[in-house]
């Protein structure tokens, strides 16, 4: 596939459902039950339109800013997301390296295929951060976060959102994650995507969840998978939040706050920052999209705890949107992903290179030089046309 012919990140999903067999382009881009949530991700940045000034000298500017503890040649780093090295071989290491040469941070899901010592190892040490998720088997979560530690990992982000699973009827449909192999109607499928197919053969023949290797003998990937999500603690609570940030020394980062209290309670446990975000759309359908509760959260907490922002973005028009609205930095998740999809560690950096283009277009347009410049005047520059008007 052509990676230069693709102008945007909606070029690249389309690449990466060509070569993807249908159960994991649906796994990719589905959300929970009538998706009206991951819908409303994307539509809401709508409400927000964007300030044209002209006759500025923008010949000088710049789209580095500081975040979690470091300078960043870019205000956006790539999110979490599980079994990324089923849509590429060893999808997570490629994904590290590409965001280490672009200077920004990637965070390991729990539920990759390849380990995060594989990963830290790939990318190269203070470019990867690690997300946690608590298991009812809290041995294994200690066990999860002792690994960071000796990983050299100095940023944990704990996700809150998941204590059960979503229904996401497209993997009900296609069985994924659901049955021990695939349908014979999958399989066909699997057949009709031979470069997918002789990839993953190649590389990973057997894939696993590479962070649970040490727990347990499972009949496959989908029951390894399956059984991570029953080890989800339901229990989950903020007595837990204080236990981990006694436990860990490091960066800590919530991921998955969607309203003023619980951003909060977030910080006064200790965050170190916060992550607004409704999982891409994957677990409360009829959840506020993100970007309506951004500025909400922003006038709360601001100041407090280092603000990050996920679910929905696939322009830099929109990350341009949420700093303004008080983010400190964005999260990339599906829009990485469907580079990774299509060309590995090219096709995530073809990705990160038109986001990034996208940005620097924008805000020379607005007549903005510097994300400092953008966050400093965002409500003048960014307004929100369903307020009434004065």
């Amino acid at each position: 596939m052509n990676l230069a012919s693709a102008a945007s990140i909606e070029d690249l999903r389309r690449m990466a459902h060509r070569r993807l067999p249908a159960m994991l382009s649906g796994f990719v881009d589905s959300g929970a039950s009538s998706e009206a949530t991951l819908a409303a991700n994307s539509r809401d940045f709508d409400r927000w339109t964007l300030n044209q000034r002209v006759l500025v000298d923008i010949s000088s500017r710049s789209l580095a800013t500081h975040f979690l503890g470091a300078d960043r040649p870019l205000p956006f780093m790539l999110a979490p997301l599980g079994l990324t090295g089923m849509l590429w071989p060893r999808g997570e290491e490629a994904a590290a390296r590409a965001a280490a040469a672009s200077g920004i941070p990637y965070c390991l899901s729990t539920a990759s295929i390849c380990s995060l010592e594989e990963v830290v190892a790939a990318a190269g040490p203070g470019t990867v951060y690690y997300q946690l998720y608590v298991m009812t088997d809290r041995a294994l979560t200690e066990r999860m976060v002792e690994r960071a530690e000796a990983a050299g990992i100095d940023t944990l982000f704990l996700t809150v959102d998941t204590i059960v699973g979503g229904i996401r009827e497209a993997d009900i449909r296609s069985g994924f994650r659901t049955a021990d192999r695939p349908s014979p109607k999958a399989a066909l499928d699997i057949l009709r995507h031979p470069g997918w197919a002789l990839g993953m053969l190649r590389e990973s023949p057997r894939p696993r969840l590479g962070n649970l290797s040490e727990w347990g003998e499972f009949n496959g990937l989908m029951a390894q998978a399956a059984a991570l999500v029953r080890q989800l603690d339901p229990t989950l609570s903020w007595t837990d939040l204080r236990w981990l940030r006694d436990r860990w020394k490091g960066r800590l980062v919530i991921k998955g706050i969607l309203s003023v209290d619980d951003a909060q309670r977030a910080v006064d446990a200790g965050a170190d920052a916060i992550v607004v975000s409704n999982h891409g759309g994957r677990q409360l359908d009829g959840a506020r999209s993100a970007i309506a509760v951004l500025p909400e959260i922003a006038a709360a907490v601001g100041g407090r705890a280092e603000i990050l922002f996920d679910s929905g973005i696939r322009r830099g028009a929109q990350i341009v949107k949420a700093l303004a609205l008080g983010a400190d930095a964005c999260m990339l998740g599906r829009a990485f992903v469907y580079g990774l999809s299509v060309a590995g560690e090219a096709g995530v950096a073809k990705a990160i290179d038109l986001v990034r283009n996208e940005m620097d277009i924008t805000l020379a347009l607005m007549g903005v030089t510097s994300i400092a410049e953008l966050k400093g005047n965002g409500r003048v520059l960014v307004r929100d046309e369903s307020a009434p008007r004065q």
